[in-house]
């Protein structure tokens, strides 16, 4: 049994704690911007040597060590987009009143340059891979992707929840080309696709004949995979989404102090989170 719990486990700690740190750094003051990039980006690279040298390793520890170093060059593509870095040519609102067709070109044109370096990061992340056995990575890179598509284009059709408290406040005009409602025709689609695929990473896992490596590697990428369901869910749910990252909100707010008026923008988020 503990060949299934421990990956699920892991996959969970990652995904809270690691979306805690990307959040707490991103809304430190600007003069920790350079610093936290620059080792982020020492961390990514090294992560992209460390998917090669794993390639033909098929041990659970490696399975392991590949997951990690997938969520390590995925979160640097946080990095870069929330702190404002990588984001897109349009850096400013939307005007009030724009819809459509139009509205969406300028959605797109305000993430452009994180999109491309996604898509460039999923090359790296696959020319790492390429040509081995361990193809973890690989394939936990690119449930991120996809499912962080899914869940932007969800946020500009419309959901209950905004999340805007994870933005900082560099990032706030965003918000612009979201769209609050209690749901959209594409969430269901977005969910019910992700849960076939779910369930199918499930059945394989327990498939006769599986070795401990494939259980492993299957196993995580199903539970980062339903965990990015659970997120899609926290969309349209009426729960404090921000709760479950409250600690790093608050580190946040007490690093920065009385830096800028974004401290106070925080505690503010904070104070609606029970």
């Amino acid at each position: 049994m503990w060949q299934y719990t421990a990956p699920v486990l892991y996959a969970v700690f990652v995904w809270w704690f690691g979306t805690g740190v990307v959040l707490l750094l991103d809304n430190l003051p600007r003069r920790f911007l350079a610093p936290t990039l620059g080792a982020a980006s020492a961390v990514a690279v090294a992560a992209l040597v460390l998917l090669a040298i794993t390639a033909d390793d098929t041990t659970v520890a490696a399975a392991f060590v590949a997951f990690t170093c997938a969520v390590l060059v995925w979160s640097w593509m946080e990095l870069t987009f929330l702190t404002g870095v990588l984001t897109g040519p349009r850096r400013h609102a939307c005007v009030p009143g724009c819809s459509g067709l139009k509205h969406f070109g300028h959605a797109l044109a305000a993430i452009a340059y994180h999109e491309l370096a996604i898509a460039l990061g999923a090359l790296a992340v696959y020319l790492a891979t390429a040509g081995g056995s361990n193809r973890v990575g690989f394939w936990t890179y690119l449930v991120l992707w996809v499912m962080r598509e899914s869940a932007k284009l969800n946020l500009h059709f419309g959901v209950r929840n905004l999340a805007e408290e994870f933005l900082p406040p560099r990032l706030r005009y965003m918000t612009s080309y979201f769209r609050r409602r209690p749901i959209n025709l594409l969430f269901p689609f977005s969910v019910s696709a992700a849960s076939v695929v779910g369930v199918l990473l499930v059945r394989e896992i327990g498939a006769a004949g599986s070795s401990a490596f494939d259980v492993a590697g299957l196993t995580l990428v199903a539970a980062l995979l339903w965990l990015a369901i659970l997120e899609h869910w926290l969309l349209v749910l009426p729960l404090p989404t921000s709760a479950l990252w409250r600690w790093s909100l608050r580190g946040a707010a007490r690093v920065r102090g009385s830096d800028d008026d974004s401290a106070g923008t925080l505690r503010a988020a904070l104070s609606r989170t029970p």
